[in-house]
């Protein structure tokens, strides 16, 4: 089943009646990446997988601010949570979303995943997105875009999904994610949060990000931090059975 819900593509699989899961993909990919998962999730979850503004198939949809796409994504939420229990996941930009989802609205988000969120500065970033913004147009060749795809573990057979999504993708929109995606900090609010929390990374991300993960994991010591070695960013693609099986064990702990 596919929607629009505030001017966002989404799609929405599982029970209608089930709790729900928000599944929020990263800068430069598309809810395609969450395909893996979804076939697990969607027989217990009212899986939501959106496409972000400026992605795939909402990438007429213009990039504002992080600030009122987590508005656009509490109201989507909304919409079909009717009361029930939601779980929130993010993967990168996604991940950091869902952060300010979960600490925005307390009331309505139960679980929050974070993915390889960024919460700390990194060196360069002016000089990043300049990059990002010159090499624009390569990334729309087919050869570039597979070279990106594996860097990023995408999964041969979501190379053109991927493709797609680059091509769609305007260049003002990517730079300008990319910039509230360095730009993001750790909700203030954090330390408060009521819900249950997971937070996983690969131990090869940059360290900056590693750190930051770890910062939350203090501020909230309830939460769960898992560092898992040999990986990179990218854990949902990378190892997405493993990452789904991890998933349901924190939302189940029977499950374990």
């Amino acid at each position: 089943m596919e929607a629009h819900v505030a001017e966002l593509w989404s799609t929405q699989e599982g029970p209608p009646d089930g709790p729900v899961m928000l599944l929020l993909h990263g800068a430069g990919v598309g809810a395609w990446m969450w395909r893996d998962q979804v076939a697990v999730l969607r027989e217990r979850y009212r899986v939501i997988a959106p496409d972000l503004p400026g992605h795939d198939h909402s990438a007429g949809v213009p990039f504002t601010s992080s600030a009122e796409l987590v508005e656009d994504l509490a109201r989507l939420v909304r919409a079909h949570a009717r009361g029930r229990e939601v779980a929130v996941v993010g993967f990168s930009y996604g991940a950091q979303l869902a952060l300010a989802l979960a600490t925005s609205h307390p009331d309505l988000v139960r679980h929050v995943v974070a993915v390889s969120a960024l919460t700390a500065a990194m060196p360069l970033e002016a000089a990043s997105r300049a990059l990002v913004r010159a090499a624009a147009p390569l990334g729309r060749q087919r050869w570039f875009a597979r070279l990106q795809a594996r860097s990023m573990f995408v999964p041969d057979d979501l190379v053109d999904d991927y493709l797609r999504t680059v091509r769609a993708l305007p260049t003002r929109d990517l730079v300008a994610v990319l910039a509230a995606n360095a730009a993001f900090r750790a909700p203030q609010t954090w330390s408060a949060y009521p819900g249950r929390a997971l937070l996983l990374a690969g131990d090869r991300e940059v360290k900056p990000l590693v750190r930051g993960l770890r910062a939350l994991q203090e501020q909230l010591p309830g939460a769960e931090l898992e560092i898992v070695p040999g990986a990179g960013h990218g854990l949902p693609l990378e190892r997405p059975t493993w990452f789904t099986t991890r998933l349901l064990a924190f939302l189940d702990p029977t499950t374990r």
